[in-house]
């Protein structure tokens, strides 16, 4: 029995597949252009989690309340886990482009919400406008932030919201 040495030609056959496969990610990663905004278009995204605040307020327990309980669930403060639902909304130039009522996730209600809007705007100056309410027991709008921006074609504005502070715009000369 005669064995044939084919090993040159596996060589050459494995550096043909190769070069076709090198050659197809070169393609696909160069060739195929891409537009996911125009010349004249920004985008605008609104993102961050918060949660809202208590829906009632925290009780102090009377010592009757203190006594009536087992020792090892004594507490001199009643606090409810409920939380309240985030009510948001934003104005470009005096026109809504987002409104959203979320409520608390969580088996009590006690977790925080994810806030997440993107959307295209066309580029240049805009009066931003944003209110949201964190509260039941509050009326109206308790956080509200206002201000003129201005938009760079291709740019990104991102909007976050941090507690201490309120509305914080990254992404824009401001």
């Amino acid at each position: 029995m005669t064995v044939i040495n084919n090993k040159p030609v596996r060589y050459l056959l494995q550096a043909i597949n190769y070069s076709v496969f090198m050659g197809m990610i070169w393609y696909f990663a160069t060739s195929p252009a891409v537009r996911l905004i125009g010349d004249d278009e920004a985008r605008i995204t609104i993102a961050f989690a918060h949660a809202g605040q208590l829906r009632e307020v925290c009780r102090r327990l009377s010592q009757e309340e203190l006594n009536e309980l087992p020792p090892n669930m004594r507490k001199l403060d009643d606090c409810p886990r409920e939380r309240s639902p985030v009510t948001i909304e934003a104005l470009l130039d005096g026109e809504p482009i987002y409104q959203a009522i979320l409520q608390p996730p969580g088996l009590f209600g006690d977790g925080g919400v994810d806030v997440f809007y993107s959307s295209k705007i066309l580029a240049g100056d805009h009066r931003l406008s944003l209110k949201m309410n964190d509260s039941v027991r509050v009326e109206g709008f308790n956080h509200s932030f206002e201000q003129q921006v201005s938009v760079d074609p291709a740019q990104i504005l991102l909007v976050g919201f941090e507690s201490p502070h309120g509305f914080v715009i990254k992404g824009a000369d401001n």
